[in-house]
This record gives C-alpha cells, structure tokens and sequence, in this order.
C-alpha cells in the first residue's frame, strides 16, 4: 500500500466527521449508532440524506453545502476515496455532512427503520455482468426500504443507459412508484439544483460529448 494511503488511513482515524466500524461491528450485529445518528453523530433532529457508493464524497459535500437544514452522509467502503470527502468538509466548515466507511450489504446493521429520509444513488458502478449487485437491484431496494422513511426518495443519477433503463424495469416490476424520470437531465428542464452537482467523473464523461 503506497505510503500516501497509510498516513491518510491514519489521519481518518482522528476526523470527527468519520465513522468506520469493524467488520465484526456490522456482520449479523447491530452496531450501536443505528437508530442514534441524529442524536450521537450529527447532534440534531434534522432529516437525514445518505449517498450510497458516494466516492470522494462531492455530491455528499455539494448536498451539504446548500442544505445547511439536512444532515447528508456519504457510504462508501473505500478508505482512500472517503477520506477526501472528508478532508474536504471539515476544510470548509460544513459540519451537516458526514461519511461512514462500510459495505452496503450491511448497511441495516447500522440504520433503523424510518432513519433515513432520502437516499442518492450516484454514478454507481453498473456491473454489467452481476445484475444483483447494481445498487438499484431489487435486492439493494428491498435493503433500503427497511430503513427509509414511508414518503422517502431514492434518487438515481448515472451516465449509463443501461443501468437507467434496467433500473426502470426494475422498479415496474416491483410496482414502485416513479416522481420523475428523464434520460437526458440536463435538457430536461429540470429545475431541482441538487441534481446540478457534477463529480469530477461526469465532468469528464459530459466533455467526451
């Protein structure tokens, strides 16, 4: 592992704004934040907005930053990726975003029931060949419905039309309801701004159009 990597991993360790529980934490055990995030980590009763596989964290900090009234929390299982996310809000002051270090497989060991009010769903990988392992397989769905609130949303933004049109067969076949769906969000008029945030990935994917 380069040396950059272990001082980093190492300086996570100290960051307030970090949780990463142990494997044994979260494998078939409940893990003692679940049900006390608002109270234990963010210390307020503000909604809470999670971002799965959420990378180096810009779309958890770009969330954070215009809603100072939600707390947002970036999963990711990447140390590396999480740190900078990490590194970035507490730079800037931006104590409503957060970041837990765990697989999302195991995410129920650490939300209760009615925790969350929304989930994002970012750029994800698509896994062409694993269909159960897209964060928007029924499998992952039926994980989120266990902890998201009744009227909650998950929100999919990706840049790959098969996962896109995947995930709306996926959700007709489970007779989920749809607010709004478009496959091309920038010429859709759209007006919401938390889906304006670009990552550094799309950036690049939006400039090879």
């Amino acid at each position: 592992m380069a040396k950059h990597k272990l001082e980093r991993f190492a300086e996570m360790e100290h960051f307030p704004n970090v949780l990463q529980p142990l494997f044994d934490e979260v494998f078939q055990h409940e893990h003692p934040i679940k049900g006390r995030w608002r109270t234990d980590f963010f210390k307020n009763n503000h909604p809470i907005v999670t971002e799965f596989g959420c990378g180096k964290g810009e779309y958890t900090v770009g969330l954070a930053s215009k809603f100072p009234q939600k707390n947002f929390l970036g999963v990711d299982i990447k140390g590396a990726r999480i740190w900078r996310g990490a590194k970035t809000a507490l730079e800037q002051n931006i104590n409503n975003a957060g970041f837990l270090r765990t697989r999302i497989e195991f995410s129920c060991s650490v939300f209760a029931e009615n925790e969350l009010d929304e989930i994002w769903v970012t750029f994800p990988d698509p896994q062409p060949k694993k269909a159960n392992k897209r964060l928007t397989s029924a499998f992952f769905l039926n994980i989120y419905q266990k902890y998201l609130k009744p009227d909650g949303l998950v929100h999919l933004k990706t840049d790959n039309s098969d996962l896109y049109r995947y995930t709306l067969s996926v959700i007709q076949h489970n007779s989920l309801p749809v607010i709004c769906s478009t496959n091309d969000l920038y010429a859709s008029g759209f007006a919401e701004e938390t889906f304006f945030i670009k990552t550094y990935y799309e950036k690049k994917f939006l400039e090879r159009d």
